[in-house]
């Protein structure tokens, strides 16, 4: 299976990238997710594990959101 990850890392360095990996979880009758991290352009990692690639990214938005309306504080 890939990973996120390298060293407990995660490898998705570069602001405004985002990476994912679809796999099947054991724990759960062999169900397929999605492993999901989004670096924002100010340099915070944003991860989540989801069934479909497009909650994943709607949850990434949300998450984008909230850091929008707490800086306007």
């Amino acid at each position: 299976m890939q990973s996120l990850n390298r060293n407990g890392v995660s490898i998705t360095q570069t602001p405004g990238e985002e990476k994912f990996v679809k796999f099947h979880s054991v724990a759960f009758k062999g169900r397929t997710f999605y492993q999901y991290d989004y670096r924002h352009t100010d340099g915070e990692l944003f991860s989540t594990v989801a069934k479909m690639l497009a909650e994943c990214r709607h949850k990434r938005d949300e998450w984008i959101e909230k850091k929008k309306q707490g800086n306007n504080r």
